[in-house]
């Protein structure tokens, strides 16, 4: 028995930490999120080039395809290889065969003129007729003038802005950074520390693995007036597994919640990516209703369609061979390993 969905949507991804797997440890133990973020992922983001940042993102895009999604909202940093940077990514995923939502993470983490060239990333792709948004990493990393400047470039592309919103305590005053700058067409990722009654208008991206991952706390997005919408945070693409453990965690805290309530937020990424709904993905399982899958692991896509044309067939992508990109992200996962 099979059954038949639209493609589904990744609504915040980080393709680039496909190459962490394996990582040497960092030179100390974080014991809080911002030395998880100090000695693991910006160490890792800074040792990045166009090289690694092509394979991880082909890795990230089959991995993302052979699970059912077939549009990835991707949200990046690599300041030291900052131009070019998007283009490589949409390259990679197209390659594969699946839609991207791309930004570049502005910050001042880096000082002003790391800020000026994510800006001008952001906007020499935009401009050059990429499918995007204005990056920002996180208020608590940015200057009030930055962050400023990323919303007005945003208004003036007529997009969105993907930005990380209170993943963490670090970011506790992000509503009020914030303030007067979002609109409906922005995507704030996490939101665990985020008051219930805010100011922030966008969708809120909810990525429950990774938050427990890195301890910062359940999020409990169903409080929340805002449209909420399913990503991974990078670990992997399969938005099935996140919508099983995004209602495991509701049912945690409410035990008279169904499925439905994370069902819809998984379909909330067709809002962020419309053309995903005329994808066609085939499942080895029927039916692909909520109470269904929740409860059903091991469910796989059969046959992938994007845009009318055939990218998984019988379980194997037809674009590219998935050893070759496995071996080649394997190499370029040793180069980065060795830089750190």
């Amino acid at each position: 028995m099979t059954a038949t969905t639209p493609g589904l949507v990744c609504a915040h991804h980080h393709l680039y930490s496909a190459l962490a797997r394996g990582m040497p440890a960092p030179p100390s133990t974080p014991t809080d999120f911002l030395g998880i973020l100090r000695q693991v992922w910006w160490r890792l983001d800074a040792a990045l080039d166009l090289e690694m940042i092509r394979w991880s993102a082909m890795l990230g895009a089959l991995e993302a395809l052979e699970s059912g999604t077939t549009a990835i909202v991707d949200h990046h940093e690599s300041p030291n290889a900052i131009e070019g940077s998007l283009d490589v990514i949409a390259e990679a995923c197209a390659t594969v065969g699946i839609r991207s939502l791309l930004a570049y993470g502005v910050t001042d983490r880096n000082g002003p003129d790391g800020a000026r060239r994510g800006l001008a990333e952001n906007e020499r792709f935009i401009r050059g007729g990429g499918l995007g948004l204005v990056g920002i990493h996180a208020a608590f990393t940015c200057s009030a003038e930055t962050l400023h400047a990323a919303a007005g470039l945003a208004r003036d592309l007529g997009v969105g802005v993907h930005v990380h919103v209170c993943e963490g305590t670090c970011d506790f005053d992000a509503p009020v950074r914030l303030a007067g700058l979002t609109r409906d067409d922005w995507l704030l990722a996490h939101c665990v520390h985020l008051p219930t009654a805010h100011d922030l208008r966008g969708t809120i991206l909810h990525n429950p693995m990774s938050n427990l991952n890195n301890a910062v706390g359940y999020a409990d997005p169903a409080r929340f007036a805002n449209p909420v919408a399913l990503g991974t945070d990078g670990i992997g693409g399969n938005v099935l597994e996140s919508f099983r453990l995004a209602y495991v965690m509701e049912r945690s805290v409410d035990v008279t919640c169904g499925p439905l309530t994370a069902w819809h937020w998984l379909e909330t990424g067709w809002d962020l990516v419309p053309a995903a709904r005329d994808d066609e993905v085939t499942w080895s399982y029927d039916p692909m209703d909520p109470w269904h899958v929740a409860f059903t692991p091991g469910i796989r896509p059969l046959r992938v369609v994007v845009g009318g044309q055939t990218v998984l067939a019988d379980g194997r992508p037809t674009r590219v061979d998935p050893d070759e990109v496995r071996a080649k992200a394997r190499e370029q996962a040793a180069r980065l390993h060795a830089r750190l």
